[in-house]
């Protein structure tokens, strides 16, 4: 995954000077979406590359929900770990365990820098989430996070106090739905699923098939519409651009909407790593903006 980090980078016009990547241009910086870690062998040069740009100044950078998994799985509350040691969740945290063993100070001292990554971002008219951009979340979450950082005190209060850990999830992990009874489908890692991520954005889709996504055979899916009390608003035409990662589309690229794009073309996987040079001020978005769609 370092690779193609250190590959996108370059393509950007980045280079490596004092202990970090930076632009010729002073003014430039890059957003990174989060999930920094669990996909591949280099989750240590990740890190690495990312704090030292965020603390030259070159780059911003939200929590995906693997750091937070993450920061739940390192951490104790009074009745064992807050995330827990289940053949799964360890298997989703091989490679970062590899490197960084359960209880070891490299371990915990990349847990403390995660706990402090904000969860949104909003800079220049433009906003930034891993999953799923939602007000109500991000309202609750202002009261403990006014910068959009919650630390963390308030993380592992949030595997404990539902409406925390509701908008936490929202923001890092995006609104699920429940399959009917007899429903089920296996994700791109095999694991069976009883439930549905939603296409959040999306305003007027009603049906099952059409909200699903990271759902490799929509034919899986029940027909018909999803019950109204689990439908999403859908993000407002007149909103500021968001961009987000989390979701690892396969198709075609496209806009999610002329103001929402996803970043996620599986990059932890054989997918390429891509980026966006957004245009200060403009208020739509544009497909052909889109870089790095070439797998490295």
């Amino acid at each position: 995954m370092a690779d193609k980090l250190v590959h996108r980078l370059t393509a950007l016009g980045y280079t490596e000077s004092k202990g970090a990547w930076r632009h010729a241009d002073p003014d430039r910086s890059v957003v990174f979406l989060g999930d920094f870690i669990d996909r591949g062998p280099q989750n240590g040069r990740v890190l690495s590359i990312v704090r030292a740009m965020i603390e030259a100044g070159t780059a911003r950078a939200i929590m995906g929900n693997h750091e937070l998994n993450a920061i739940h799985f390192h951490s104790q509350g009074d009745r064992g770990p807050l995330r827990d040691h289940t053949p799964d969740n360890r298997r989703q945290h091989e490679s970062f365990l590899a490197e960084f063993p359960l209880g070891s100070p490299g371990a915990r001292a990349w847990i403390d820098w995660m706990a402090d990554l904000p969860i949104w971002l909003e800079r220049d008219g433009l906003r930034f989430v891993h999953a799923c951009w939602d007000e109500g979340a991000i309202s609750l979450l202002r009261t403990h996070a006014p910068n959009g950082s919650a630390g963390m005190d308030t993380l592992l209060r949030a595997a404990t106090d539902p409406p925390l850990r509701h908008a936490v999830e929202m923001l890092t992990k995006g609104p699920e739905v429940p399959l009917p009874q007899g429903y089920s489908f296996k994700d791109k890692g095999q694991r069976t699923r009883t439930d549905m991520r939603l296409r959040w954005w999306l305003r007027d889709a009603t049906a099952w098939r059409s909200l699903g996504i990271s759902v490799p055979h929509r034919e899986q899916l029940p027909e018909g519409d999803i019950p109204a009390r689990h439908r999403m608003p859908g993000y407002p035409a007149d909103a500021p651009p968001v961009f987000f990662g989390h979701y690892w589309l396969e198709d075609a690229p496209e806009l999610q909407a002329p103001n929402v794009l996803c970043l996620d073309y599986c990059a932890g996987k054989e997918g390429p790593l891509v980026s966006y040079p957004v245009v200060p001020g403009a208020r739509r978005l544009e497909l052909a903006r889109l870089q790095g769609l070439d797998p490295c």
